[in-house]
Order: C-alpha cells, then structure tokens, then sequence
C-alpha cells in the first residue's frame, strides 16, 4: 500500500518537467492520477510512460481559462469520484521578459498562466473538498516568488508572487476547514522551461540544479502528511543557489 492508497490527485501542467515527475511518483505512491496540460501529445506521452492504466486520465487544458478549469476538475470527479489533491504546477516563461520588451499581450498572457491557472483551478475544487471537510492543494511556485531577482523576468515574479500569496491567505482563510493549502517554492530546476532563457544553460549548470524529481519528493512530503499537520511554505533549492 503506497502512501497515497484511495486518493485522487490533479496535477496541472503535467505532460513535462516537475507535473511529470510528480504524476508518475504519485501514481508509485498509490494515487489515482489526472494530468492536465496545454499539449495532448505530451500528455499522451506521459501516459503512455506511467503504463498505469486506468489509474492515470489526461484532460487537455489551458489553465488561463476558467471554463478548462472547470471541465478538469468536472472530468476528474466524474472519472474518480472525487479529487483529494490539486496541485497546481502549470506555468511559463518567455525570453523577452524584461520589463522593456514585455507588451500587454505577453503580460496578460504570463499572468493568465502563472496566478489566473492557480486560482481557477483552486475555485473548481473547493467546494467538494469543504463537503468531506478535507483536502490538499499545493502551489508549485517558485523562489521568484520570494524574491523579485530579475532573472525570472517581471511578469514571472509578479505571478508567483500573486500565487504565493493566494495561497497564504487561501491557507488562513480555511484553516479551520479541513482544507489544507502549501506554497512550494523551488529554486533553479532542470526542465523544459530553462529553454525560455535569454541565455543558455550550460551542461554544467545543469548539472548542479534540482530535477523535477527533487520537487516531486517536496510535493509528495506535504500531501502525506497527516490532518494535523499544515506546511503553509516549503522552499526547496540547489545547493550551490543562494537564498537571500
């Protein structure tokens, strides 16, 4: 019996990186799974991966929409019954991130992605998690989320940091609810989005990073953690990365 036996997780941008990693551990770890991404092929990929069966469902979704939100939850619940676990991993980056090259599109677009897609989907799920008076959702942020360094770009920071504090006052808000909410905030990671630099990672950079797996491991830690227990922040990052 895994950690996760009789429960149903969604996890949002999960045809990559660290939706990917945590879809497949979480699956390991017993869960019933829905994965949910922009691109069905990736999603179809990771399914194919998982070699799960009926334990994993994909819903293509773009969790700037509040309708695709809506249907992703609806989908899980109606595949599983319920959804015990929102993790609400999907995100984006772009390389013309200063604030000089930012346009209005490219901000309401990394906006929509980063914070809209947390809220949205968060909305979808609560109602049936204040009914059985439990429930675990945690937010994917980011270390560009604690701190405002230039490197993620300004729409990026401002995203994460709505969503970081969305989720600390999602968390007072329902203390007393049964609902329990965690902000993780991940460093420097190995994945598909380091492709939006402005510069390139090097292999070696690479090298000393975190991999989705690690933030895997953060996520599941904070969802198996018994009822009493709440982690409103959990920072998680390489080594040689500084935090101040």
């Amino acid at each position: 019996m895994g950690r996760l036996a009789g429960k149903v997780a969604v996890v949002t941008g999960g045809g990559s990186g660290v939706g990917r990693a945590t879809a497949l551990l979480f699956l390991k770890e017993g869960a019933k799974v829905v994965i949910a991404g922009r691109d069905p092929a990736k999603l179809a990929a990771v399914a194919a991966e998982a070699n799960a069966g009926d334990a994993l469902r994909t819903v293509p979704a773009d969790v700037s929409k509040a309708a695709d939100c809506a249907n992703l939850i609806g989908a899980a619940t109606a595949a599983f019954g319920r959804v015990d676990i929102l993790v609400n991993n999907a995100g984006t980056n772009i390389k013309d991130r200063t604030i000089r090259e930012l346009t209005p599109e490219s901000w309401e677009m990394m906006i929509g992605a980063n914070l809209h897609g947390a809220f949205y989907c968060t909305k979808a799920v609560l109602d049936q998690m204040f009914a059985r008076k439990d429930g675990v959702i945690v937010n994917v942020v980011s270390v560009a989320g604690k701190r405002a360094n230039p490197l993620g770009g300004a729409a990026y920071v401002a995203g994460k940091f709505g969503m970081g504090g969305f989720g600390m006052v999602l968390s007072n808000e329902e203390k007393d609810s049964g609902v329990r909410v965690s902000n993780v905030y991940p460093g420097e990671i190995d994945t598909p989005i380091l492709a939006a630099r402005p510069r390139p990672v090097t292999e070696e950079q690479r090298a000393l990073i975190l991999k989705p797996e690690d933030v895997a491991d953060a996520v599941l830690f904070v969802a198996t953690l018994p009822p009493r227990v709440s982690v409103p922040e959990l920072v998680i990052k390489p080594t040689a990365q500084m935090y101040w």
